[in-house]
Order: structure tokens, then sequence, then C-alpha cells
């Protein structure tokens, strides 16, 4: 009777109300959005290769695995090519098209590279390593593999580990990524035998043959530390005789190396001097013999990612975010002229080529398309689809997203992105949340709202409430000096710029100037932190992995170059500066309820930041929770997690802003 009921009901409901119940958003929702993988294009231009990754939530399974898809590059053919429970991903072709080379961690759980022929047939394992195989790329004659491999554990520190004698020197004995060879064909014995390049102290982050394939140019820094990415150096190593000749070593940092078509040219980007952490590159050229680079004038941003050269060597291609999109440019190799290409509305990312240049792979996502695999022509102006990952979610409505922009207290143009309700009338005024992004040098582009993440922004919009993303001073996409407006003024001038975008919702009569809320995570949460000790405005705060105290957050992070960077010296040198911009100094003032959410593996903000909130909101009484999140680093990357910050979000939103 109920459910002869139920379908009478909802076959009496209006339309568009029986819509909008059956699509309304929720956190388990957005965290099956699939992620998708560098798409990559076969060398003869027919087929592409890329990764889908979903979440895997059951009763003792909490994470995300990566599988690889095939599909033509006109998108009319589209199949799984790897299975099972472990993940598969970072698939490449051969020069000659036959198979496709990926890393897999289906072996004791360490990441190791195999090889499948693309006319059927198992997977073969190329490498059985102690530690894992990080990136690698084929040979252009197709005979060898390079790959680079972290340092294993030595015999005796794994009898250590077991017998608990396992202390450790702070950054001592490093464990190194090293740059290997591994040849395609078995010796007479049956076997592969892997030949290590690189063997003095340098840790590989990226690298590229020759196009004949003799050497290999890589950039290296001199520790595996997030901290120590300023010491990225160019050098190039002989395959035959693993000779390491310098290539660039400055003041600069120095990295994304590609070889031209001849092999006489390698482009990479390098830092202005000193290397800042509000981070500036120029696209360079090197002679490959060594000697003094070329440098190209600015990009638009000046955070150029190269993708590579055309197939006549004419012209170097990169992509970069420009305001809330992204746009795809081109250097004329000879007079140094930048051109843009094309321009999405959207996000672009996984930007490639193929052998020969002939077509660039890529994943699109927008507000309110998801992310999905595209193939396009240089010239072409219109992608073509190839990846149907996310047809379901993309059937379903969600909320406009649209750019708006204000005058800040000193009159410099903000620009942000505005997600009203779902189903908005025009002229009523909604809560509002301000999401806050972390950085400082993030910005909010023009992504997918129904994705991940831990700010559920397709959920919050089918609640009711209108959700305002700004890119204040400091952010990227707009340029050097945009992004570096905020050096030595944390908490100044970047609160005006976010109390004005919030002023503007208001005045646009989109916004209820009383029942605000705030929330963001790392820069995001120290902005959060320090609003609520600014204005009383907000009914409800979250701060996410918070910044709260930058004396001891400078001395536990483990970046402890990045604060001192942006505000000119050190806390014991400048302790009232460091005072002024930290929230715990100034605490006496909040009175916001605030949820507080942090991991607890988080080494780049670590936990004992969240604490020093919780306990100096406690002591004064302000309605205070805190969610710790087990095994979770800097952002929560396991599903049941992801779902649990989700809610909790919600959750503390509608008690105080609804």
């Amino acid at each position: 009777m109920l459910r002869r009921f139920l379908f009478v009901l909802m076959l009496a409901l209006p339309l568009p109300l029986f819509v909008t119940a059956q699509s309304m958003w929720t956190p388990e929702m957005q965290v099956k959005t699939r992620a998708i993988g560098t798409p990559r294009v076969s060398p003869d231009g027919r087929r592409v290769v890329y990764t889908v990754n979903e979440a895997v939530m059951t009763a003792d399974k909490s994470e995300f695995v990566t599988q690889i898809w095939m599909a033509s590059t006109d998108g009319r053919e589209n199949y799984q090519v790897t299975f099972g429970d472990k993940s598969s991903a970072n698939p490449k072709w051969s020069p000659d098209g036959t198979s496709i080379a990926f890393t897999s961690n289906r072996k004791d759980n360490k990441n190791n590279l195999y090889v499948l022929r693309v006319m059927g047939g198992e997977a073969e394992p190329f490498t059985d390593v102690k530690s894992g195989v990080g990136d690698f790329e084929w040979s252009p004659d197709g005979n060898w593999i390079a790959y680079t491999m972290t340092d294993a554990k030595s015999d005796d520190e794994d009898k250590n580990d077991k017998g608990k004698n396992d202390f450790r020197w702070l950054n001592e004995n490093n464990k190194l990524a090293r740059l290997y060879v591994i040849p395609v064909a078995k010796n007479g014995s049956g076997k592969r035998e892997a030949r290590k390049l690189t063997v003095d102290e340098r840790h590989v982050t990226g690298f590229n043959w020759a196009p004949d394939g003799s050497r290999i140019v890589f950039n290296h820094v001199s520790t595996p530390s997030a901290n120590d990415w300023p010491s990225s150096d160019i050098a190039v190593v002989e395959v035959a005789s693993s000779r390491v000749t310098p290539l660039a070593s400055t003041a600069s940092a120095e990295s994304a190396l590609q070889y031209s078509p001849d092999g006489k040219w390698i482009a990479g980007i390098a830092s202005d001097i000193p290397a800042r952490w509000a981070q500036s590159y120029t696209i360079r050229v090197y002679p490959a013999g060594g000697g003094e680079p070329r440098v190209f004038e600015g990009s638009h941003d000046s955070q150029p990612s190269v993708v590579g050269w055309s197939a006549d060597g004419s012209k170097i291609y990169f992509y970069e975010g420009k305001g809330t999109g992204t746009a795809l440019y081109y250097v004329d190799a000879a007079s140094g002229k930048i051109t843009q290409d094309n321009y999405a509305a959207g996000v672009v990312t996984g930007v490639n080529f193929n052998k020969g240049a002939t077509m660039f792979g890529m994943v699109i996502q927008n507000a309110v398309s998801p992310p999905e695999a595209f193939v396009v022509r240089p010239g072409d102006k219109t992608p073509t689809q190839v990846s149907r990952a996310n047809d379901d979610v993309a059937k379903l409505p969600v909320a406009k997203t649209v750019i708006v922009t204000w005058k800040s207290t000193d009159g410099r143009d903000i620009e942000g992105l505005l997600t009203y309700p779902s189903n908005y009338v025009e002229g009523t005024k909604v809560p509002l949340i301000l999401n806050i992004h972390g950085g400082p040098a993030g910005v909010f582009q023009q992504s997918y709202i129904g994705g991940r993440g831990s700010y559920p922004i397709a959920t919050f919009a089918s609640r009711g409430y209108a959700i305002l993303r700004p890119n204040p001073r400091g952010s990227s996409g707009y340029g050097t000096e945009f992004r570096r407006a905020n050096i030595k003024d944390w908490g100044v001038g970047d609160y005006d710029d976010l109390m004005t975008g919030v002023d503007k919702v208001i005045a646009m009569g989109v916004a209820d100037p009383e029942r605000l809320g705030v929330m963001g995570w790392s820069y995001g949460g120290y902005m959060t932190s320090t609003i609520i000790t600014k204005t009383k405005r907000f009914k409800a705060a979250s701060a996410g992995a918070p910044v709260t105290n930058l004396m001891s957050f400078n001395g536990t992070a483990d970046i402890p170059s990045f604060v001192p960077d942006y505000f000119g010296g050190q806390s014991w040198d400048q302790p009232e500066i460091y005072a002024k911009h930290s929230a715990m100094f100034n605490i006496r003032n909040a009175t916001t309820p605030t949820l507080i959410q942090h991991g607890d593996a988080d080494l780049r903000v670590p936990i004992s930041q969240g604490y020093e909130l919780y306990n100096a909101l406690k002591a004064q009484g302000v309605p205070t929770r805190m969610i710790v999140l087990p095994r979770q680093p800097h952002g929560p990357n396991e599903p049941k997690m992801q779902v649990a910050a989700m809610q909790s979000n919600l959750d503390w939103f509608d008690k105080y802003l609804k």
C-alpha cells in the first residue's frame, strides 16, 4: 500500500519538483565522480589510452583504484584494458604502437613496470623491485625503458624495522630517486638486467630521451624534501657509459625538459632569482651540448607547463591557468614570440603530444561538465571527447556558476566564481558560504562542482546555499605581480578582497547578510581562522588543515623556508610580525562557531595547528568541534574520509545558517 501510494504521489508531482528531488546531490554521490588520467595518443593517431580512477567503498575497504582504458580517437570505441582490485596507471605507448607500458601495485603493493601487447594477452612484469618504480619513458627506438626508482631499504634496515630498532636521524640517509634503464628484449638467460645510470647524490625528478637514444637529460634536486625544490638543476647522462655532465646549475630552479626533434636543443623552464615560493618561470632553450640558454619572454601567468615541440621544431607548446580557465600557447622557437592557440573556460590538465606531435591528449572539465578525456590536432579549436567515464554523473543537473568581479578596498580588481543555489529564484536572499582556496598561490578555476574533495559545492547548492569562491591577491592565474601582492601582507589585503567579494554578492541581492558562512583548507584555513578574529559577520566557520600560528607552523612543517620567504625573515628576528599575522595571537576576539578538520598524518600543516585553534576556542566557550581524519595527509585521500569531511561541513552549516 505504501509503495502504491508513493508511486501515485510521484505521478502527481509537478515535473520540475520531481526532477529536483531525484537529482539532490550528496557527498556519497560526489566522491563517486571518476577522475581521468593523462590521455596519450598512439603514434599512428588512431587510438588513445587513459586512466579512470574511482572510489571503492565496502565494509572493509576505502580506497581509490585506477584502471587503464583504451579508445579510438574518433570516440566511437571505448573499452577497459586492465582489471582487478589493484591499480594500473600511467600507460605509455611504445614507439611502434604495438605495446603499452604502465605501472601497477598488483604485486606486494609495490609499484612495478609492466608491458602489455595491444593485440592481447597478459601484461608482462618488467621489474620486481623492493621500493617502487616512479615515472618511466620508452627509448626512441623502443629497445629500452628508462625509469626512476627510489633507493630501497638495506637488509639491515629491514631487519631493524622488524626488530623495532628503527630509530632514525632527521634529514640523514635520504632515500633518493635514481635513473635506471632496462632492456625490452631478454638476454640469453631469459632475463632483463636493469642498469643504474645515476649514482651520485642527486634526486631525479624528471627526464627525457634524446632523439637518437644516446643520452637522457634529467632534472634533479638535492634531497626529496619538499623544501628543496629551489635546488633543481639540469644534467645529461650518456646511456652507454653512465657519464653525467651538468647542463644548467644556477640559482634558478630549472626543470621540465624536452629535446627538440633534431636533438640540438632542450626546452625547459627556469625560475627567477631568487626562487620564490610565489613561483614565476620563463621558458628557456638550452643548447644540447651545453652553453648559455635563450630566455623567452614571460607568459601571461609565468607558470608554463611545457608540452613539447612541434613536429618541425619551430614551436614549443605549453599551457597554464588564465583567470578561472586554461589557455594553450606556443612560443616561436626562433623569435620567442608567444601566441595563444586556444582557451577553455574550464580546467585543462594532462596535456601531452603523441610521437610525431600530430595530436594532443588532454583532460577537460568545467563547472557543469565532469572531467573526460579529449584529443585534438594542433591548430584545431574543437577537441573530440573519447571517454565516457562520467556519463551517469553528467546527466545530473548542477547549479549555475558564473564569474563575478568587484573592486577591493584599495581599488584592485578581484575575480571569483559564484555558484547559485539549484533552481534559484532571482531576488531571493539565500545563505552564502565564502569558500577560500589554499596556496596562497592557488586559484579557483571553473572545475566541475560535482567532484570530490572536502567541500561538496554541488551538494551545498542543491540544499539552497550560494557559494562564493574568490581569487584574492596572492592567487595564480593573474600574473606574477598579483601572485606576489600578498607578500608580508597575509590576512590584510587579501582579507579586504574577500570581504568586498561578500559585499558584492549581498549587493547583488543574492546573499542574506544574516546567514553567512566561511570555509577553507590550508591557506584557506589560515584565512578562515584569521577572519573569525577580525569580524563577527559570519555565523559559522569551517577551518580545514588551518595554519593558525605562523611561529609554530614554521618550526614544524615540512617546508620551513615557506613563511620566511613570504615575510622576509625568521620569527625570532621579527616576532611581532609573525604574531600580528597569526590567528592564535588574536584569538580572544573570536566568537564564531567553528568546525576544525585535520588529517593526523599531515606533514605540510601539522595537526598541532588545528589543536591550537580548537583548545583556544574551547577555553573561551566558543562552540567548536574538531574532526580528526586518521591516516590522512594534507588533504583527505580516502573516499570515506572525504565523505566524512564533506558531511561534517554540511551538518555544521545547516546547524548555524538554516
